[in-house]
């Protein structure tokens, strides 16, 4: 499988018609859940699961209990993944966001802002791998984020040092033709969509530099609503995470137990016709992953199909557009 050369199952191009993987109504958006929410399955197992339930596709993090980046055979392991979502019919992008894969005492470390030169370039070459799986399983994107500024290190010093440690691996996501989807953290250096615009202007405004919307954070810390926020992002916009959250607090909630208002967010999405994958990120309720994972699909699909049912009518919506989780 020539990283070249992606399977065609993964081209980005909308439904052709208004139904669901299996059979539901269906808005053009295409939804996944993320391995980091099911990390107590075998990767094979939750695959599976989010077949049976109608899942479009799968937020794949690179991590030691699934697809390991850095045991023996990656390139032999990652072919055997992909034939698996060949036969489950499921998209996926590639996610970098493991807590310990790197180092085993310290939290998303190294990373792309380390003092030391070397610890930087693990974390580079932890990135220049996800292209490479990306590439193999044809996903639609590989996200990253910048990470922390460490202590001691001033702004400018730690903004150089991002754009330096990316530099090779937006070469890399050029040759494969994957995009590299940066995703704004709160109380990261890139916390926000400013943040990833000055790294998009300091790059020259790289082409296959493109932006990880979390709706979630939207709602925590932009000041622009999350459907706004959707709206300026459009442009750039390579790979969605989703979940419900609460202004100010950067905690990752069940849908229906924050506060975003769900049905804009999504009718704005499907407006701009983004095709990627909307991952659902709950990496904090693993315990109950499967339960979380069935309860999710169809809220997102009635969220979606809400406001749409409200433009044809002209009047109010059957369907909230947030309801109680129980």
């Amino acid at each position: 499988m020539s990283p070249q050369s992606p399977p065609a199952r993964h081209e980005q191009t909308a439904p052709s018609t208004p139904t669901a993987r299996d059979g539901a109504p269906a808005s053009p958006l295409r939804f996944g859940y993320g391995t980091n929410g099911l990390a107590d399955l075998r990767l094979d197992d939750a695959l599976g699961l989010l077949a049976d339930l109608g899942y479009d596709g799968v937020g794949l993090t690179l991590d030691h209990m699934h697809l390991d980046p850095l045991a023996p055979e990656l390139a032999a392991r990652t072919r055997r993944l992909a034939h698996r979502l060949d036969a489950l019919g499921l998209g996926v992008t590639v996610e970098t966001g493991a807590r310990y894969v790197l180092d085993p005492r310290r939290k998303h470390g190294p990373s792309l802002l380390d003092p030391d030169p070397g610890d930087r370039a693990r974390r580079t070459d932890l990135l220049l791998r996800a292209v490479r799986v990306a590439a193999d399983l044809g996903a639609h994107a590989v996200h990253c984020f910048s990470g922390i500024t460490p202590p001691g290190t001033d702004e400018e010093t730690a903004w150089k040092r991002l754009a330096e440690s990316l530099a090779p691996v937006l070469e890399a996501a050029a040759g494969s033709g994957v995009p590299l989807a940066v995703e704004p953290e709160p109380g990261h250096l890139l916390a926000d969509l400013d943040g990833f615009h000055r790294l998009r202007h300091t790059l020259g405004d790289p082409e296959h530099l493109g932006l990880t919307l979390d709706i979630g954070h939207c709602q925590c810390l932009e000041p622009l609503p999350p459907a706004d926020c959707v709206r300026a992002a459009a442009p750039w916009l390579r790979h969605v995470q989703i979940e419900d959250m609460r202004r100010g607090v950067h905690e990752h909630l069940p849908f229906g137990d924050g506060e975003i208002d769900f049905p804009p967010v999504l009718d704005a999405l499907a407006a701009t016709g983004y095709q990627g994958l909307t991952v659902v990120e709950l990496p904090r309720h693993s315990h109950a992953g499967p339960h979380f994972a069935e309860r999710s699909l169809p809220f997102l699909r009635r969220a979606a199909m809400a406001t749409s049912r409200t433009t044809r009518s002209g009047g109010p919506s059957d369907t909230p557009g947030r309801e109680p989780h129980p």
